[in-house]
């Protein structure tokens, strides 16, 4: 089990995968995906191929807000420009018994706990000196459940951490907040941060690419996976495209998905903002170089 402030290593960026591990790219359906998307996919493919690993596509659908037709496009959208998984796209929604198990292993260590607190009910309780607004306060952690509860509860894991410490290839050394997570939901879905680290361990993912406004959850899934047993990841976090006010792309602002861009300008679109002469994935991998990447978002202005 790890330990207060233990620190979970990924590999450095020069090793080669010994063939069995992969990266992957996992979008959620619930929405088609815009430019920024598109170019965190592809980068998400070059650390893969540049590392010798396998890459992978997962369609993240536990969610309500999420769509089966969405998913559809999303995955034609990547292999239009050339974002193939080297095998079937799997499915979150196909898996609740693997998370189910997994939930159970826990609460067998006696890891897992009823909390019945509504988002309302932990912003304003007080919290731990230097925990972020929104951490869990451990309100429900060693109190008896409501006799008649307003709703069902959601379980928790039972932390013995404040802290964790990963290492990312962008951003070094990151120590984040874990507090007593959400593994499941009160509406009986399982949370994000369990499912995607049950599934890179299934998949066997030792390389994790993604958008650096998820880095403050790893600290939380690097936890959960050593906790588990499960071999540690290879972090990424690489940087958002904001659009021309500094705020997170959306659909409001322009031309951003693929079927308003086009895919060859997309893809030009994409080579500049990483400072590459070639527009295809091929030509992009002999240029890829982790180190020389921008770690300042990329501003996106329709053409």
């Amino acid at each position: 089990m790890p330990g207060r402030g233990e620190r979970s290593d990924g590999r450095g960026s020069g090793e080669r995968s010994d063939g069995r591990g992969s990266g992957r790219f996992a979008p959620s359906p619930s929405a088609d995906l815009h430019i920024g998307n598109l170019r965190t996919a592809v980068l998400a493919w070059l650390f893969a191929r540049s590392s010798g690993r396998r890459f992978l596509i997962r369609v993240e659908d536990l969610d309500d807000r999420t769509f089966s037709d969405v998913a559809a496009r999303q995955l034609a959208d990547l292999s239009a420009i050339g974002v193939l998984s080297d095998e079937p796209p799997e499915y979150q929604s196909a898996h609740a018994d693997r998370y189910d198990s997994v939930i159970a292993e826990l609460a067998g260590r006696g890891l897992v706990y009823e909390c019945y607190c509504s988002r309302k009910d932990i912003l304003s309780a007080p919290r731990a000196p230097h925990a972020p607004e929104g951490a869990y306060p451990g309100t429900c952690r060693d109190r008896e459940p409501p006799a008649d509860p307003a709703r069902p509860p959601a379980l928790r894991l039972r932390t013995d951490t404040f802290t964790y410490t990963v290492t990312d290839l962008l951003h070094g050394e990151f120590t984040g907040v874990v507090d007593d997570f959400v593994l499941r939901r009160g509406d009986g879905v399982t949370a994000y941060n369990l499912a995607v680290v049950v599934d890179d361990a299934a998949q066997r993912v030792d390389q994790v690419v993604r958008g650096d406004d998820l880095l403050s959850s790893s600290p939380r899934q690097a936890y959960l996976a050593a906790l588990l047993g499960y071999p540690p990841v290879t972090y990424a976090h690489v940087p958002l495209v904001l659009n021309a006010e500094g705020k997170r792309l959306a659909k409001r602002d322009g031309a951003v998905t693929l079927a308003e861009i086009g895919v060859a300008p997309a893809l030009r679109r994409i080579a500049d903002s990483l400072g590459y002469r070639s527009t295809t994935l091929a030509g992009m991998l002999t240029e890829f170089d982790p180190a020389g990447l921008p770690h300042e978002p990329w501003v996106y202005r329709p053409v």
